[in-house]
């Protein structure tokens, strides 16, 4: 079985590295984009496992990269994991809305609890196909 593919959507460069570098510990192959147009152009070239969106994100924000993967029959089966700073109940609803399978506060959640969050969600999609 070939490794899991996380593409990660976070401007902020310092936390997108410490993710990555995180995630290809564990055994996953990651990319990094840095603003949401980025992450729409990576998405037609390669398609990830789950993605880590961030919803402020310079050029498209989170929202309207959701927005876009929702249209697509392909992308759209693709699990998005929100980890952003926006954290009132009208923004998770419409990340949620929009396809978002959990939503993540930075500012709650340390990166340790996160990897896990994604290994366990990992682990049941490869659950899932493996039946």
């Amino acid at each position: 079985m070939s490794p899991i593919k996380i593409l990660i959507v976070e401007d902020e460069h310092f936390l997108s590295t410490i993710l990555a570098n995180r995630f290809k510990k564990e055994g996953f192959n990651t990319n990094q984009a840095f603003d949401g147009q980025e992450a729409l152009d990576l998405l037609k070239k390669e398609l990830p496992d789950v993605i880590i969106l961030d919803l402020i994100l310079p050029r498209k924000s989170g929202f309207e990269v959701m927005d876009n993967i929702s249209k697509d029959p392909q992308l759209s089966r693709i699990p998005i994991v929100i980890l952003s700073n926006l954290g009132q109940e009208s923004d998770i609803e419409k990340a949620k809305t929009l396809g978002a399978r959990e939503y993540y506060i930075k500012v709650r959640t340390s990166v340790d609890d996160f990897i896990e969050v994604i290994k366990k969600l990992v682990n049941q999609l490869q659950g899932s196909t493996t039946q």
